[in-house]
């Protein structure tokens, strides 16, 4: 298939069609969802949590989201690829947002990158990557790198001012030239607003039914990741349940030496060769 353009994005969206958006972090997987026919990849910072084991996204480095966003590009060379900006890669200043962001683009052949933030110091930063010739796409509503000031992880823009400062952010983003925003952890009347009064693509995640497209974190959606499972996600299949189960077979066959008896899983000799391996032997 042809790897859809930002302009894809936004003919889609003007042909009513949804936009289907999906986490992936490594070449095997990243190879399923192309296979799917997933519209767009997300390398998420949420690789911290899902792949390498922390708690939260903080402690993610530039080198790891190369490392994985390269991956991911050798296993869909064919898909539109996001490289998620970690914590503190951007944060500084207009330069150091560029440098990070030309990473992405020049090591690991991504086609955009994302940054987490609505108020005027992101727009900044969204216009001057915007401006060196690299597509970035917002990010509001629960925002994880934020989640000290927001108060952890929790919907956002419950109350009448809090949605309406949402609106508005996402207004600023699209003035400051993101060519999408995504959405996270809101009211779906909010989603629906934000939606409603944007000129650009906005990609939702826990925001409701009415943004232009959905995203789900993969290891949520298969339940390979069962630390927890936010409110918003639907679990398409047991991941989780299916490998332990096979793993406990595994260790079941081995420990009772029925693992490897079969043939099928075993290398064989010529007759000959073996009889004059085992003569040689018997010297």
């Amino acid at each position: 298939m042809a790897k859809k353009t930002s302009n894809d994005f936004v003919q889609m969206v003007a042909n009513g069609e949804k936009i289907v958006y999906l986490t992936a972090y490594d070449y095997l997987t990243a190879k399923m969802v192309e296979k799917a026919g997933i519209d767009m990849i997300l390398v998420g910072d949420s690789l911290g949590m899902v792949c390498l084991g922390y708690d939260t996204t903080f402690p993610v480095t530039m080198d790891d989201m190369i490392r994985h966003c390269q991956a991911v590009r050798r296993g869909a060379p064919n898909t539109f690829i996001v490289g998620d900006m970690p914590y503190m890669s951007y944060q500084a200043s207009d330069e150091q947002a560029i440098m990070n962001a030309g990473r992405f683009i020049k090591e690991a052949q991504v086609d955009a990158i994302k940054l987490e933030g609505g108020g005027p110091m992101i727009a900044s930063r969204i216009s001057a990557i915007q401006q060196s010739g690299i597509q970035a796409m917002g990010h509001i509503g629960l925002t994880p790198q934020f989640m000290g000031q927001i108060g952890g992880y929790k919907a956002q823009g419950r109350s009448a001012g809090a949605a309406m400062k949402l609106v508005n952010e996402a207004k600023l983003l699209e003035e400051a030239s993101a060519f999408a925003i995504l959405v996270e952890g809101v009211p779906s009347v909010v989603g629906k607003a934000i939606t409603e009064r944007a000129g650009i693509p906005i990609l939702g995640i826990g925001a409701g039914p009415y943004t232009h497209g959905q995203l789900l974190i993969y290891a949520d959606m298969v339940g390979f990741y069962d630390n927890f499972t936010p409110k918003f996600v639907k679990k398409y299949a047991n991941v989780a349940e299916v490998l332990t189960n096979a793993f406990k077979e595994y260790a079941q066959e081995v420990r009772e030496g029925n693992f490897p008896i079969d043939p099928d899983h075993t290398y064989k000799m010529k007759e000959e060769e073996m009889n004059e391996f085992l003569a040689i032997l018997e010297k």
